[in-house]
């Protein structure tokens, strides 16, 4: 827990680690507060009809305990991978829970990747059993056979494979969950693969842990009487279950679930407000998104206490843009999959500097470093870093130790990410090291050009991108989608290209400029620009495009 102090500089001074020598994510989610407050309610379901659930920590420690001794019946034994395919909702939270105090490793995985997505993940992994819907189990079989691994598909609500019911309420009686220490394994989160094939990122229990000081501190000391979670990201990414789900579960704030669709702004903003959400964590591209509906505060009745975003960067117009539109100002932050939380802002103590994505949370050091680990001064574009060692940080890459071993230089775990630190100690995102852009000696990051494109009234969503030149080395090309009722055409090329003019620089804005139906992005809702500048790479200068 956080000291409550007055200053960013009195937080990071009295900040002390306390990581116990026995830690269970399961336990400290359910258990621990079904012992105090078994009424409480943890979990509430949004229905789109009205119909809206609640269940309280003695049903969650109960069912997830049943559950856990289920899968031990099944044969599934400590460190066996269980994969999750669920959506959001009561079933996603009680696997989790119950993975865990059975001393399994969870692998959480998302209903939107393909059928090629998932067996790569499941046959990496080396998945023993997963739990699904009937959604998730189409896919599952037609992969089923070329994954002699996997032995049990624990499906919900349905019939013909393992009952997920049958396991979560079949087993009653005390089970004694498995005995695990911080840094026993608890969950293998798989990076976006926005840079390369995807890779496991195994976890210890630990990790939730290390989530709670960067958590507690964009969300302006958590738990708040009232307070209550909602996010839009899936909880089988790393956002959505260690950026809202088990933080707030561990903390004692209720989480909001949601049904799985395809994003809706008026939905989102309905939830804010039937739900009574005080604290979200909506990611960057939701909240672009959102900015479709005109005044939400004059027709929804929500009132939001804190709301945190990363994922991406989130760029100076998304963020005024935003705060203006919630009542709150946003608290950009950032972190990895491997490592995540690291920065962040905290309005309420001053930390917020738009178009940053703050400043090093409690408990943790980040720096700018060059490629042989030094330190570099403020205002140097260098990789962002996280010294090790640090309760947040990853065990290693599941199976792939040369890649673990890649990842540190020195001290330092490196992020692949180029930023900037100032004298004050706020970071700024640049981009990937791939997606830096070289134009006639320029170093430009893709990030300030996308946001300074998602501004301009006529787009809904941009990405920029590198593209060979050869007088410049590379010229910025952007792939831009617009907003309902705009249609292409050269004269909107040219007014956007002078919209960056004259709000960036005369070097940064898009020679070229293609519009396009929608953008490829990984299932967090990050662009995948390397899929970009691969199409970029196969066209002929100019054709089929408005260049200029």
């Amino acid at each position: 827990m956080l000291p409550v102090r007055s200053s960013y500089d009195d937080v990071r001074r009295d900040f002390r680690w306390q990581i116990p020598d026995r830690f269970n994510i399961g336990v400290a989610v359910s258990d621990a507060w079904a012992v105090r407050e078994p009424d409480r309610i943890c979990l509430q379901h949004f229905s789109p009809d009205g119909a809206h659930q609640s269940l309280t920590y003695g049903d969650y420690a109960r069912k997830s305990s049943s559950f856990a001794a289920g899968l031990a019946a099944l044969g599934v034994t400590r460190v066996d991978r269980v994969a999750i395919l669920l959506p959001q909702g009561f079933e996603a939270a009680i696997a989790h829970a119950g993975i865990y105090k059975a001393g399994a490793v969870a692998l959480p995985l998302a209903l939107l990747f393909g059928v090629e997505a998932l067996e790569y993940r499941l046959r990496d992994a080396g998945a023993v059993a997963v739990v699904t819907n009937s959604f998730g189990l189409e896919k599952i079989a037609a992969v089923r056979d070329r994954l002699p691994g996997l032995r049990h598909v624990i499906l919900v609500a349905g019939q013909g494979e393992t009952a997920f019911e049958a396991l979560s309420e079949g087993h009653p009686g005390s089970f004694v969950p498995c005995d695990t220490g911080p840094n026993d394994p608890a969950m293998m989160i798989y990076t976006s693969g926005t840079t390369g094939p995807p890779k496991g990122a195994l976890h210890g229990h630990r990790v939730l842990l290390g989530h709670i000081p960067g958590f507690q501190f964009h969300h302006a000391d958590l738990p708040q009487p009232g307070d209550r979670m909602w996010t839009p990201a899936d909880w089988a990414w790393a956002g959505g279950l260690l950026n809202a789900l088990l933080p707030s579960l561990l903390l004692g704030v209720p989480v909001v679930s949601s049904p799985a669709q395809k994003f809706d702004p008026h939905v989102a903003f309905r939830i804010l407000s039937e739900m009574k959400v005080r604290n979200a964590f909506i990611p960057p591209t939701a909240l672009r998104l959102m900015q479709a509906v005109e005044n939400p505060r004059a027709s929804y009745a929500f009132d939001l206490r804190t709301v945190g975003s990363a994922g991406e960067s989130l760029g100076r117009q998304t963020w005024e843009a935003s705060s203006k539109a919630l009542g709150v100002p946003v608290n950009e932050f950032y972190g990895q999959t491997e490592c995540n939380i690291v920065l962040s802002s905290a309005a309420h103590l001053g930390v917020l500097k738009p178009g940053s994505m703050g400043k090093a949370a409690p408990g943790h050091d980040v720096a700018i470093i060059d490629a042989e680990g030094r330190v570099l001064p403020p205002g140097s574009v260098g990789q962002v870093a996280v010294r090790r060692p640090d309760p947040v940080m990853f065990l290693g890459y599941w199976q792939n130790e040369p890649a673990t071993a890649a990842k540190f230089i020195g001290e330092w775990m490196t992020t692949g990410d180029q930023g900037t630190m100032d004298a004050e100690g706020y970071v700024t995102f640049i981009g990937r090291d791939d997606d830096v852009i070289t134009s006639s000696g320029y170093r430009i990051g893709p990030s300030e050009i996308e946001d300074c494109l998602t501004g301009h009234p006529a787009i809904r969503m941009a990405a920029a991108i590198g593209k060979t030149d050869a007088l410049r080395t590379e010229i910025v090309k952007a792939y831009v989608v617009l907003r309902e009722g705009q249609a292409p055409s050269r004269a909107l090329a040219e007014d956007i290209r002078d919209w960056v003019k004259t709000r960036l620089s005369m070097h940064e804005y898009p020679r070229e400029i293609e519009f396009v139906a929608d953008l490829p992005m990984t299932t967090s809702g990050k662009i995948i620009r390397r899929f970009l500048r691969e199409k970029a790479a196969a066209e002929g200068a100019g054709e089929g495009l408005l260049a200029g």
